[in-house]
């Protein structure tokens, strides 16, 4: 996912992670260097449309103007969620 608007300097990775960790989602989490923040989640998919939503608004202290979903295949494996 990448999320846009007020999203850097308002704890939004922190929070996401903390809803990630509730919900049992895997991934990370990370600023770029544009304003926006990546978002890489794996869960089963009634959880991973729980996250989305929550992404879809995020935390009290920020703004979000636009997400933008986007299926990802990949190799790696997660076994948690983390800040990067």
């Amino acid at each position: 996912m990448l999320v846009s608007g007020r999203v850097q300097g308002v704890y939004f990775r922190v929070f996401t992670r903390k809803k990630a960790l509730q919900l049992g989602v895997n991934g990370y989490t990370r600023n770029l260097a544009d304003g926006q923040v990546e978002i890489v989640a794996v869960a089963k998919e009634p959880v991973l449309e729980k996250f989305i939503l929550w992404c879809h608004k995020g935390p009290i202290t920020a703004r979000v103007d636009q997400l933008i979903v986007v299926p990802l295949e990949s190799d790696e494996i997660f076994t948690s969620f983390e800040i990067r």
